[in-house]
């Protein structure tokens, strides 16, 4: 039997740093030529093999592959798409099969976050059942830093460097104009039920006192009357607030300080708009002239100020991911395991679908001041070390140079059996 191809495919949003791990999946293969045969990407995510799109990676040169390294986005095409419960409807994983077997598919790469680990689970378990052999392994994937058991998700780290870098500066801004003109800063992140995001903002200050001055948590119910307290009382002490809030900020009785009723294509309620909500808050009660930003798609493809510490790790775990199925493995996330020493170190581990998929991590208590807005000591130790370094794309003409593949796609051997 001729040896087996491979698919990799991105899902979900996308992240700064998702084609570091293409590209470390990419040149594994490829250095890996005697156990792998060809490396199909999906053209848009799952809906690529679905509807039997499948690029050949093999077109590629070397230096567009590593340039994989510093392009945001995802170079192959994301895609949010629901896959039906394979218990009620297994016709779609039935249809992943009939690709993956037309294309002597043995290896399955799937580079994503919560849902995606939920899917990578899924194809596996139908494989099986099936009597199809192919090794699901999941590559992480998510600036939410939300999956469990890994130290943290690759696109995170740069993430975090973003929302600090743009607290800071936006800090120095708001002080420059307090005295005459705006008071208040908001800046709203992502972040649906953890305030990862939102508390790496805090990483701007560098001693007590410092901006933002308040943190909005997921986590901590939300409480109209404290918070106009709080910015009243930083207002008369430092003469300007700047708040980081994230956009998942809720109610003690679960509700959205947004409001928003909208759902996604997973069900999940469309979040944003909280820091106008929280802007109109403060303008009522105090009347201070106000400034809001929404971090939104900037926070998750601001390449050009990458964290190096993430691009490492999200390079790495692509590559592991086809090292670890060469191994034999399955049904497994490879994760990032931190050192334990004063250093800052990490290494590669591997944990099991089945306590990743639809499991979210949040914030521990422990990372929040006892006021509810704002990072404590513990905290702040967890989270430096991940926005550490830089890693800058190659520059022409004043803008950054990314990645331009062929993205050339395979010959369908086929009927189209897919509707959606």
């Amino acid at each position: 039997m001729a040896k087996r191809n491979a698919f990799y495919a991105q899902s979900g949003g996308v992240t700064s740093v998702i084609n570091a791990s293409a590209a470390g999946v990419i040149e594994a293969c490829r250095a890996n030529k005697d156990n792998i045969g060809t490396l199909y990407a999906g053209q848009n995510g799952i809906l690529g093999a679905l509807h039997e799109n499948l690029i050949d990676t093999s077109k590629e040169t070397p230096t567009a592959v590593a340039s994989l390294k510093h392009t945001p986005g995802g170079a192959f095409g994301s895609c949010r798409y629901k896959m039906r419960d394979h218990n009620e409807d297994s016709s779609e994983y039935e249809r992943l099969v009939e690709v993956f077997k037309a294309h002597n598919i043995g290896y399955f790469f799937y580079n994503g976050g919560g849902d995606s680990a939920d899917t990578c689970l899924k194809v596996s378990q139908i494989a099986e059942r099936m009597n199809y052999p192919i090794q699901a392994i999941h590559i992480p994937k998510t600036i939410d830093n939300d999956l469990p058991h890994t130290d943290c998700s690759p696109g995170f780290g740069s993430v975090a460097k973003y929302v600090a870098v743009s607290t800071k500066e936006a800090s120095l801004d708001i002080a420059s104009m307090c005295a005459s003109s705006t008071k208040i800063f908001i800046l709203e992140v992502m972040g649906r039920h953890a305030g990862w995001i939102a508390a790496s903002g805090g990483l701007a200050a560098e001693q007590a006192g410092d901006p933002p001055h308040i943190i909005i948590f997921p986590e901590i119910p939300f409480s109209r009357d404290q918070f106009i307290a709080k910015v009243d009382a930083t207002v008369k002490d430092k003469g300007y607030c700047v708040v980081v809030a994230s956009e998942g900020a809720k109610y003690a009785d679960g509700a959205l300080v947004s409001g928003s009723l909208h759902k996604d294509a997973f069900g999940h309620q469309q979040l944003g708009g909280v820091a106008q909500t929280l802007a109109s808050m403060v303008k009522n009660s105090l009347g201070h002239k106000y400034h809001y930003a929404l971090a939104d798609y900037l926070q998750r493809s601001a390449r050009h100020i990458a964290s190096k510490t993430d691009v490492d790790q999200a390079y790495a775990v692509g590559r592991g991911a086809v090292e670890k199925a060469l191994e034999g493995k399955r049904g497994i996330m490879v994760t990032i395991e931190r050192g334990t020493g004063k250093k800052f170190s990490w290494s590669l581990g591997e944990a099991p679908l089945s306590k990743i998929a639809n499991v979210e991590k949040k914030m521990p208590r422990a990372f929040i001041t006892k006021d509810g807005f704002g990072i404590t000591a513990k905290a702040r130790e967890y989270f430096q070390p991940l926005i550490m370094g830089e890693d800058y794309p190659p520059y022409k003409n004043g803008v950054p140079q990314y990645a331009n593949l062929k993205n050339i796609l395979v010959e369908k051997k086929l009927k189209e059996g897919f509707e959606g």
